[in-house]
C-alpha cells in the first residue's frame, strides 16, 4: 500500500537513519539524501552516537535545555567532537559544510562564534547555538530534522574513526501535529529524551516500578510531568503531549486529586443514593473512580490473553444482549419462568438487569447480574433446567434469581442464534496510567482501605486479590478485586504540604519516590516564547532559590518552581512577586525572629524594588 502512495495512519512507524562517513541509510524507503527538505514531515525520537567499539554516547543536557529536537543530532556532534572543531581555524570553520537540500540548491556552510556573525553570512532565524568552554559558542544553520545530516557526516569524515556512526530514530508527524506546526525558528518543538523506547526517562522508571511518586517543591511541574509521562507511554514514545491522545487513548488515563474529605466510597466503591422509578429513594452500590478504571484495564488485559475464537464468542454474546434489550419495551414486554411466573424487564445496563414480578407476593422487584447471564451464554453449555445453572455457578442450592436467569437466557439465546457471525481481531495489550495529584493531602488509610496489598508491585494480578469492604453487597459475594499488571500509578506531592500530618508508612514502601527539584523542569519556560524573558525568569528564580536555602528554617523543599514563572505570560515580574511569591514566602518565614530581614533578602535576590511611595501608603493606612 505504501509503494502505491497510500499513507498508513493506524500504526505510526518508527524509522532509523544511520549516518557513517561513507553512507546515509534509512529504513524509510522514501528517504533520499538528494531531498533533505522532506525532513519537514518528520519528528525526531532519539539520537545517539555509536563509537566503533560499540560504546554509545548521548548528549549531556544542561539546565533548561530541551531534549530531542531537530537540533539534537548536531548538538551531539558538537559534544563528541568539541575539541577538534574548536581547534579549527576561522577559515576552516566558515567553510565547513552544513547542508545542501538538493543537488541544484546552494550549499550552506559555516560554523560561527556568535549569532551576530552567523547572521552576517545568513540572515535567518533558522540556527542553533551550542555553548562550550567559558561562554564560547558554535552557531550553525539548522531547520528541519534532516538539515544537519551533511554537517554530521562531515564531522565523521574529518574527526571520526572507521565504524563510528550517528543514529537518528524518527517518525512521521501526526495530523494534529502537522496542524499545530507553524513556521518554526531555531527553538522548535523538542521532545524529551528517549529511554528504553520512551522519550522521558521517568517513563521507564514507572514501567519498572509500577508505582512512583514525584515529590518536591511547589510549582516544579510535577502534575504536568505526570501527564507527559502518560502520553509518552500510551503513544509508545510517539509524543508526550496529552492533548494529542485520541479519545480512545485518553480512556487509558485517569486523573484524580486527593483532599482531606476524599474517602473510600469516592475511590473504590460505596453506597450512593438514587431516585427510583416510583419516586422513592434508595441506596445502591456504585464503583468509585479507581474501580471503574481498573475494570477497563482488566478487561483489556484479559482480552489480550484470549484466543480469537473466545473473543468472537464474547463479541457475539455482547451484540446479542445489546440487540435483545434494545428490541424490547421496558415494563411492557412479558417473559415467563419455567413455573409460569410472569415478569417484565424495567431497565438494564452493562452490569444489572432490573425486573418486575407483579404476581409475586413477597418480592416484586429483583436485580439480576448481567455478567452472570453473559457467562452462561459465553460458556457454550446447554442449560435445560435450573439445576444446570446451580451446578454451573458452583452453588449447592438455587437462588430465586436463577428462574429468571433461565428465562432470559433462553430468550437471548434464540436471538443470538439468528445473528450473523462476528469477526474479531486480536486485542492489543495496553498500558493504563492512574494519576493521583496531591496524594499526600488525602487520608491514605481511609481512601485505599484494604487495597494496600493489591497495589503492591509484587502482588499485581490475582496473587494480590482482596475482598472489598462491600463484597457482601455484590451480586457475587465471592468476587475478588485485584489490580492487573497493565496498571501503573503516578502520585504527586509537595513535601511542605501539611494538610495531612503524615504519609502512611505502609503505603510509602509500595511507591518509588522521585524528587523533582525546583530547576528540573526549566524547559517548560520555553512556552513563554521569548528567549530574553525566559533567560531573565531562570536568572531570578535561581537567585531567589539560592537565597531561600540560606535560611536556617528552610531547605530545598521550600524553593520556587518554574511553573510560577509561566504566569509571566500575563504578569510582570513585579506583579508575580507581589501577588504570588511574596505571600507564599511570607507564610514560610512567618514567626521567625528576623522575618522582615529575610523577606528583604528574598526581594533583593529576586530583583524586586519597592516603589518609593509604598512606605508612605503603608504609613497612611496604619
Amino acid at each position: 500500500m505504501k509503494k502505491l502512495g497510500f499513507r498508513i495512519d493506524d500504526n505510526l512507524e518508527k524509522y532509523t537513519l544511520t549516518i557513517t562517513a561513507d553512507n546515509v541509510i534509512s529504513t524509510d524507503e522514501r528517504f533520499s539524501i538528494d531531498d533533505l527538505g522532506q525532513g519537514d514531515n518528520y519528528k525526531p525520537l532519539d539520537v545517539h552516537f555509536t563509537k566503533a567499539n560499540g560504546a554509545i554516547i548521548q548528549r549531556n543536557y544542561s539546565k533548561g535545555e530541551r531534549r530531542h529536537s531537530n537540533q539534537t543530532m548536531a548538538r551531539i556532534a558538537f559534544h563528541v567532537f568539541e575539541k577538534e572543531i574548536s581547534a579549527m581555524s576561522v577559515e576552516q570553520k566558515e567553510s565547513f559544510p552544513i547542508c545542501k537540500y538538493n543537488p541544484s540548491s546552494d550549499a550552506i556552510c559555516g560554523i560561527f562564534p556568535s549569532v551576530d556573525e552567523f547572521k552576517q553570512h545568513r540572515n535567518t532565524i533558522e540556527y542553533l547555538t551550542y555553548s562550550y568552554g567559558e561562554g564560547r559558542q558554535f552557531v550553525i544553520y539548522c531547520w528541519n530534522i534532516f538539515s544537519t545530516i551533511i554537517f554530521v557526516q562531515e564531522c565523521l569524515k574529518r574527526f571520526g574513526e572507521s565504524g563510528d556512526a550517528f543514529v537518528l530514530t524518527y517518525r512521521e508527524k501526526d495530523e494534529k501535529e502537522a496542524e499545530q506546526d507553524t513556521v518554526e525558528a531555531a527553538a522548535q518543538e523538542e521532545l524529551v529524551q528517549q529511554f528504553k523506547g520512551y522519550r522521558n526517562p521517568y517513563s521507564s522508571m514507572l514501567i519498572e516500578s509500577k508505582n512512583i511518586i514525584f515529590r518536591g517543591a511547589p510549582g516544579t511541574g510535577k502534575s504536568y510531568l505526570a501527564k507527559e509521562i502518560a502520553a509518552d507511554i500510551i503513544s509508545n514514545g510517539y509524543f508526550d503531549d496529552y492533548t494529542l491522545l485520541t479519545d480512545e487513548q485518553k480512556k487509558q488515563v485517569e486523573f484524580v486529586q486527593f483532599h482531606p474529605s476524599y474517602d473510600y466510597s469516592d475511590f473504590v466503591e460505596g453506597l450512593r443514593p438514587q431516585v427510583n422509578a416510583d419516586g422513592s429513594m434508595s441506596f445502591t452500590l456504585q464503583d468509585g473512580v479507581l474501580k471503574k478504571f481498573v475494570a477497563r484495564a482488566r478487561k483489556n488485559y484479559e482480552d489480550s490473553q484470549k484466543s480469537m475464537e473466545a473473543i468472537e464468542k464474547e463479541m457475539s454474546v455482547q451484540d446479542a444482549m445489546t440487540d435483545f434489550f434494545a428490541g424490547i419495551e421496558f415494563g411492557v414486554d412479558k417473559f415467563q419462568t419455567i413455573n409460569g411466573n410472569e415478569f417484565t424487564v424495567t431497565s438494564a445496563d452493562d452490569q444489572h438487569i432490573y425486573i418486575f414480578i407483579p404476581n409475586n407476593s413477597e418480592v416484586k422487584k429483583l436485580c439480576l447480574s448481567a455478567d452472570e447471564i453473559r457467562q452462561m451464554l459465553e460458556s457454550g453449555e446447554t442449560f435445560s433446567k435450573i439445576k444446570d445453572i446451580t451446578r454451573f455457578f458452583g452453588k449447592q442450592y438455587a437462588t430465586q434469581g436463577y428462574s429468571y436467569y433461565f428465562a432470559l437466557y433462553n430468550a437471548i439465546k434464540a436471538k443470538m442464534n439468528c445473528s450473523s457471525k462476528v469477526t474479531a481481531k486480536p486485542e492489543e495489550l495496553k498500558k493504563y496510567i492512574f494519576i493521583i495529584d496531591e496524594i499526600n493531602r488525602g487520608e491514605i488509610s481511609k481512601i485505599f482501605g484494604e487495597l494496600f496489598f493489591a497495589i503492591d508491585p509484587g502482588y499485581r494480578g490475582k496473587s494480590g486479590e482482596v475482598s472489598t469492604q462491600y463484597a457482601n453487597l455484590h451480586t457475587n459475594p465471592d468476587e475478588k478485586f485485584f489490580i492487573p499488571e497493565n496498571v501503573y500509578i503516578i502520585g504527586t506531592m509537595n513535601d511542605i504540604d501539611r494538610s495531612v500530618d503524615c504519609f502512611d508508612f505502609a503505603m510509602r514502601r509500595r511507591f518509588r519516590f522521585i524528587e523533582i527539584k525546583a530547576d528540573a523542569q526549566l524547559e517548560m519556560l520555553a512556552s513563554l516564547d521569548d528567549e530574553i524573558l525566559e533567560a531573565e525568569a531562570i536568572r531570578r528564580m535561581t537567585a531567589l532559590n539560592n537565597e531561600i536555602v540560606k535560611v536556617d528554617e528552610l531547605n530545598e523543599n521550600y524553593q520556587i518552581g518554574a511553573a510560577y514563572f509561566l504566569k509571566l505570560k500575563t504578569l510582570t515580574f513585579d506583579q508575580l512577586w507581589t501577588d504570588y511569591l511574596q505571600p507564599l514566602l511570607q507564610d514560610y518565614v512567618q514567626g521567625t525572629y528576623d522575618e522582615a530581614s529575610i523577606m528583604s533578602r528574598f526581594a533583593k535576590a529576586y530583583g524586586y524594588q519597592k516603589p518609593e511611595n509604598e512606605n508612605d501608603d503603608e504609613t497612611a493606612q496604619s
